[in-house]
């Protein structure tokens, strides 16, 4: 199955509105409203496997229950795509990757002794799912991942664990402590979970990957990516090596990872102190790896890239900035953190700059999404993932309030530009416009076809329960095919407000 493409307004909107001047949304007055963009696939996909990316190390305790705390948020919105819940799985894995790195043939030696907090130790979790049944035995049926999907008998859903998904989610998250590596691996552990050619990974997460489900990401962490390409003596704590590359603490992962043309072009710039500027991914590869793997081996998990989506909740990308801060009561080098808050215990939460992150995610243009981390309510980020997976997965429901734009006439008049696209946002996309059916009331009986209406629908429970209907007198498009809208409402819309 091919998965649908969400393009943005201004790619495909402008495209659709000038192949149809008399019905142009562009030339609307501001006074008539905003503009609600719609992207439906022909065949809807409502399978969804979401990975959840979690930073296991010493300073995530209050995140991690924040997130498990807000997840009821996550899944409301899910609830609120057209047919309810999608079919979820929903797997967590954490950034422990232990003291091996992606182009090491084994574990190099441990950081730390066994049992530390912070201490890094052969593979680490290695990308495995957790399914932390120690702690409270979320799973009853087996799998190392939570599955809610629709029954095979298409009434009601099947479930592989006890209770409600956000308890069973927030069981989880939760369990997934704080004694992880220090140098936090959050790109390289997510394709572990996922790559077929990890002996061990393939088997303990089997069937969390579907071949026809859109894959979603969610990367939580306090700190930027440290994937390391060879740990060598990049975890090796010594005075000849600390004079090389300094103290053992993170600030290597960004001095040796990060490079910024501003301030910062080379490791030693890195290591001097003060402000950083126009920062990316060093390319380097002695220690770190280069972003770019990550963003090609995503893209090859699916067939059609566009069936991938990501999101981080951690550290604003700026302002990068190098400090002296006292480190085991020692001054040193260190990264300035790039946002903070009080826990509700009032504590001191702080973030640091995700510039790697920040690389890979915006590697996935209307795919991907940041939020921060430095906040003690969640909810507000998980709710916009949310809404972004909801628009992936496409809704003919209105979310926003449709405008009358000719209220002088009896009944509404609603004004949209519709399309079928085949192709959307390619080279070869082609369109053909759907006028308005000629009979609002009953489509299916217009003079001719296809043609759109607005009719109310029974699984619209956001907005006035409006949904853009298509009637086709039996004729349909191919499979692939999207149906592009743009639909004028009187502000505050949906996810296609401008």
């Amino acid at each position: 199955m091919r998965a649908l493409t969400v393009i943005g307004f201004g790619a495909i909107g402008v495209s659709l509105l000038a192949g149809c001047p008399d019905r142009s949304i562009s030339a609307v007055t501001p006074s008539q409203g905003n503009v609600e963009f719609k992207d439906i696939p022909v065949t809807v996909n409502r399978d969804i496997d979401i990975l959840f990316l979690i930073d296991d190390s010493p300073s995530m305790a209050d995140k991690q229950r924040n997130i498990g705390q807000n997840f009821p948020n996550f899944i409301n919105v899910l609830n609120t795509i057209q047919g309810g819940l999608p079919n979820v799985h929903i797997g967590v894995t954490t950034s422990d990757g232990g003291s091996q790195g992606a182009d090491d043939s084994g574990p190099g030696p441990n950081v730390g002794s066994p049992g530390t907090q912070g201490g890094c130790f052969g593979k680490g979790k290695g990308g495995v799912l957790q399914t932390y049944a120690s702690a409270g035995g979320v799973m009853t049926t087996g799998g190392a991942f939570l599955s809610d999907v629709s029954a095979a008998s298409g009434s009601g859903r099947t479930q592989n664990f006890t209770g409600d998904l956000a308890t069973a989610f927030q069981q989880v998250a939760t369990a997934a402590g704080v004694a992880g590596c220090g140098f936090e691996q959050h790109l390289e552990m997510a394709k572990q979970a996922l790559n077929p050619m990890n002996s061990t990974t393939s088997a303990a997460n089997a069937g969390f990957l579907r071949d026809d489900a859109f894959l979603a990401v969610i990367i939580l962490g306090d700190e930027d990516d440290c994937s390391m390409a060879h740990t060598g003596d990049f975890l090796t704590d010594n005075a000849s090596i600390d004079g090389q590359l300094g103290p053992l603490e993170s600030f290597r992962c960004t001095r040796f990872g990060v490079t910024c043309d501003q301030g910062g072009t080379t490791p030693d710039e890195m290591n001097q102190i003060g402000a950083k500027g126009q920062c990316h991914s060093n390319e380097d590869k002695t220690y770190l790896t280069d972003v770019q793997r990550y963003v090609d081996f995503f893209h090859s998990v699916k067939t059609d890239p566009n069936s991938v989506i990501v999101a981080d909740i951690g550290g604003p990308s700026t302002p990068v900035a190098t400090e002296t801060r006292t480190i085991n009561g020692q001054a040193q080098p260190a990264l300035a953190h790039s946002c903070n808050y009080t826990d509700p215990m009032g504590g001191l939460e702080v973030a640091d700059p995700t510039v790697r992150v920040s690389q890979f995610i915006n590697a996935f243009p209307n795919r991907s999404t940041f939020q921060t981390i430095c906040t003690d309510d969640l909810s507000d980020g998980l709710t916009l993932i949310a809404q972004l997976l909801k628009s992936v997965v496409g809704s003919p429901c209105i979310d926003g309030v449709l405008a009358d734009v000719d209220p002088n006439t009896p009944g509404p008049q609603y004004d949209c530009s519709v399309s079928d696209v085949t192709d959307p946002g390619k080279a070869d996309q082609t369109e053909s416009i759907i006028p308005e059916c000629d009979n609002q009331t009953s489509p299916d009986s217009s003079s001719s076809f296809p043609c759109w209406a607005i009719q109310m629908n029974a699984e619209c429970t956001t907005g006035t329960g409006l949904a853009l209907y298509i009637a086709r007198n039996g004729v349909n498009p191919p499979m692939e095919d999207h149906v592009i809208a743009n639909c004028v409402t009187t502000g505050g819309g949906g996810s296609g407000s401008d």
